[in-house]
C-alpha cells in the first residue's frame, strides 16, 4: 500500500518552501498590503478618482510608488518566512550605484539615438522648447523622481521577488526530471523571466491607451532586455536604471508620447508625421519599428558591457559574488 505524502514534504522541498506555496503566501501578503494601501490613499485623498488625461508628476509618483510598497513589502515578509536574504530578489546593495548610474546613461543615450532616428527618417519634428528658467529644473527633478519610481515599481513586480521564486520552482522541477542537468538555473530563470517579464509585462501595457501592435511587441522585446540584464548581472538596479531614464528622455526630455501617455510640464514638444508603422503615431517612439533594432542594441550593449555575475538563483551557486551581507 503506497504511503500517504508526509506534510512537510508536501510543503517543503530541498531549497525550504515549495515554490507555489511562496507565490501565493506572497500573493496573500500583497492583497492585504494593497487593502491597507487603498484605505489610506481614499483617507488622505492622495490620488483622483481617476488618472488625469495627461499625467502629472504627483500622480505618476504616488502612483508608482504605491505600486512598489505593495509588492515590496510582501518580499520582505517573504524573505523573513523563507529565511533568504532580500538581496536576493534583486535588490542587493553590491554595485547599486555604478549599476544603476550605468543603466541611467544607457537608458537615455537609447532613447536619444531611437529620437535621432526618427528625426532623420523625417518620422518626427521638433516644436521647440516649452520650458525656461527654473521650471526646466523643477519639472526635470519631478519628473526623475517619479520615473525613478516607476522602474523601481515595474522592475520589480516583473522581476524581483515572483522571478526569483517561480524560477527556483521550475528549475527544481528540471532537476527532479534530470538531477545531473546542469541548466537547471537557466531553464527556471527564463521559464519565469517569458512568464514575467513578457508576458505580463506587455499584459500590463495593454490598458495604454494609443498603444499599437508594434508598441506592444517592443514592451515584451524591452522586457526581455531588461530580464537578460539581471540575468547578467544579478541586480535590478541596470534594468531601473535604463526603465527610468528611457520614460525620462522620452516623456519629459523629448516630450513624445510614452505608450500613448503625454506628461504635463516636458522640455521640448514634438509631433509625429508620416507613416505610423515608422513614427510610431499616438503611441509615440516605442511604436515605431525601429524600436526593435534599438533594443537589440541595448541586449548588445549588455553582453558587451556588463560584467558577468551570476544571478542568485539557489542556494548551491556558491560562487555567486553578491554576498548575502550586503542585502538591502
Amino acid at each position: 500500500m503506497q504511503q500517504p505524502a508526509q506534510p512537510n514534504k508536501i510543503f517543503f522541498g530541498d531549497d525550504g518552501l515549495r515554490a507555489g506555496w511562496s507565490v501565493l503566501l506572497y500573493f496573500f501578503f500583497a492583497v492585504i498590503a494593497g487593502l491597507i494601501v487603498g484605505v489610506i490613499v481614499r483617507h488622505f485623498h492622495l490620488l483622483p478618482k481617476s488618472p488625469p488625461k495627461e499625467m502629472t508628476p504627483r500622480f505618476a509618483a504616488i502612483d508608482k510608488a504605491i505600486e512598489f510598497a505593495v509588492f515590496v513589502i510582501p518580499a520582505i515578509l517573504m524573505s523573513l518566512i523563507e529565511r533568504r536574504p532580500f538581496s536576493r530578489y534583486g535588490l542587493a546593495a553590491a554595485r547599486m550605484i555604478p549599476d544603476f548610474l550605468i543603466g541611467l546613461f544607457w537608458g537615455f543615450a537609447a532613447l536619444s539615438a531611437l529620437v535621432g532616428a526618427l528625426y532623420l527618417t523625417h518620422a518626427l519634428v521638433f516644436d521647440g522648447i516649452l520650458l525656461h528658467g527654473t521650471a526646466t529644473i523643477v519639472f526635470a527633478l519631478k519628473w526623475g523622481l517619479a520615473f525613478l519610481l516607476v522602474g523601481l515599481g515595474e522592475e520589480f513586480f516583473t522581476r524581483g521577488y515572483l522571478q526569483y521564486t517561480v524560477a527556483r520552482g521550475v528549475a527544481g522541477i528540471a532537476r527532479a526530471f534530470d538531477p545531473k542537468n546542469r541548466y537547471s538555473h537557466v531553464i527556471g530563470f527564463w521559464v519565469a523571466a517569458f512568464i514575467f517579464s513578457v508576458c505580463l509585462f506587455m499584459f500590463a501595457h495593454l490598458l495604454n491607451p494609443g498603444e499599437n501592435k508594434i508598441g506592444i511587441l517592443a514592451v515584451g522585446l524591452s522586457g526581455a532586455v531588461f530580464a537578460f540584464s539581471l540575468y547578467r548581472t544579478g541586480t535590478l538596479w541596470w534594468a531601473i536604471g535604463m526603465h527610468a531614464a528611457w520614460d525620462w528622455a522620452q516623456s519629459y526630455f523629448y516630450g513624445t508620447p510614452d505608450s500613448g501617455l503625454h506628461v504635463v510640464g516636458h522640455l521640448i514638444g514634438t509631433h509625429p508625421i508620416g507613416s505610423t508603422l515608422l513614427s510610431g503615431g499616438p503611441d509615440g517612439p516605442e511604436g515605431s519599428i525601429l524600436v526593435i533594432p534599438t533594443l537589440l542594441l541595448a541586449a548588445a550593449v549588455i553582453h558587451f558591457t556588463l560584467p558577468r555575475r551570476p544571478y542568485p538563483l539557489t542556494p548551491d551557486q556558491s560562487g555567486c559574488p553578491i554576498s548575502d551581507s550586503t542585502a538591502v
